[in-house]
């Protein structure tokens, strides 16, 4: 499948769209994030609205309809209240894109438009929810208003595996034992990031550390570091920064420097540091920090779990408990 096509369909089938609700939830939803920071920055006719999928069930936009577009992620395809989500969608007469990696779930549904993905190892950046969005988002602008940035989005894409593979030894080689130690010396952390990244820095906090480590912690968005957050930085204090490149750098580079005045304990994810801009174009540059930051993310997840001898699949509740 690929993004044109599933765009020229729902322009087709649609006349036109104006605005698009991207539907998850946990990780599935924090794939989403990117694509609608990017809708709201790039696009002057589509709104572009980020809803966990039960509050999307229960307090539904009234301007869902027939010129709305439903992008749902479930990775297992039969996550119930996203699946509930994407049929209120359809039933309200608007076009429901549906991804998932489970060929033959709830979400690969002859209603939808339902967009089956590999996963695992060695599978392309492009070919996964984090690439597939934005495409989406970047094809629906282009066909309904034009979008300059377009070739260079489709450029820093097809070149984010290698920087990727590049930057996971870097980090594994440079970084990664230090910062398992740092989570074995502290209880809690707090993680700070901005813009298309804040997606990575809300990840890292309750997926990575709150479900798989069962580690307290806290996100901070840069930009509202010092309308309030601040107040609690202290010298010793533990963060994790997920710093980006482009847009929003300003905001992060504020509240970093700020960290370093009191003397913060900071294990800082530069996306500079991993030549992210030097092959990526200046003008989308800020949009695929994420794609970046999620890799680097996994390899402190997995040092953290030998370090805590905490397996990533280890669970108290989820999947084993009715809730």
């Amino acid at each position: 499948m690929k993004a044109n096509e599933v765009i020229r369909k729902v322009l087709d089938e649609h006349g036109e769209i104006t605005e698009v609700y991207w539907v998850a939830c946990g990780g599935s939803l924090i794939d989403l994030y990117p694509s609608h920071f990017l809708m709201n920055v790039e696009s002057a006719k589509t709104s572009s609205g980020w809803h966990t999928a039960k509050e999307f069930l229960v307090a539904t936009p009234k301007k869902l309809g027939k010129h709305s577009l439903v992008v749902m992620c479930s990775h297992s395809g039969n996550t119930k209240e996203a699946v509930d989500a994407a049929v209120l969608a359809y039933e309200r007469g608007a076009a429901v894109v549906t991804l998932t990696d489970n060929a033959g779930s709830k979400a690969d549904d002859p209603r939808f438009i339902a967009w089956v993905y590999p996963w695992g190892d060695g599978v392309p950046t492009s070919e996964v929810p984090l690439g597939i969005c934005p495409m989406l988002a970047a094809e629906l602008i282009k066909a309904q208003e034009g979008f300059e940035k377009y070739d260079a989005l489709v450029d820093g894409l097809a070149k984010m595996d290698g920087i990727i593979e590049k930057a996971k030894v870097k980090v594994n080689a440079e970084l990664g034992e230090k910062f398992a130690d740092l989570c074995e010396e502290n209880k809690f952390f707090y993680i700070l990031g901005s813009g298309a990244n804040f997606s990575q820095t809300y990840g890292f906090a309750i997926c990575s550390l709150m479900e798989m480590q069962w580690q307290h912690c806290s996100y901070i968005h840069s930009g509202e570091y010092f309308h309030g957050p601040f107040e609690v930085t202290t010298p010793g204090k533990p963060y994790v920064f997920f710093m980006s490149d482009g847009a929003t750098r300003p905001m992060d580079a504020r509240a970093l420097t700020f960290l370093q005045r009191m003397d913060a304990k900071v294990a800082l994810i530069d996306a500079k540091d991993y030549g992210l801009a030097d092959a990526v174009p200046a003008s989308v540059v800020t949009y695929f920090n994420p794609l970046l930051h999620l890799a680097v993310m996994r390899v402190y997840g997995n040092k953290i779990a030998d370090a805590r001898q905490h397996p990533l699949t280890k669970r108290r509740y989820m999947w084993k408990l009715t809730y």
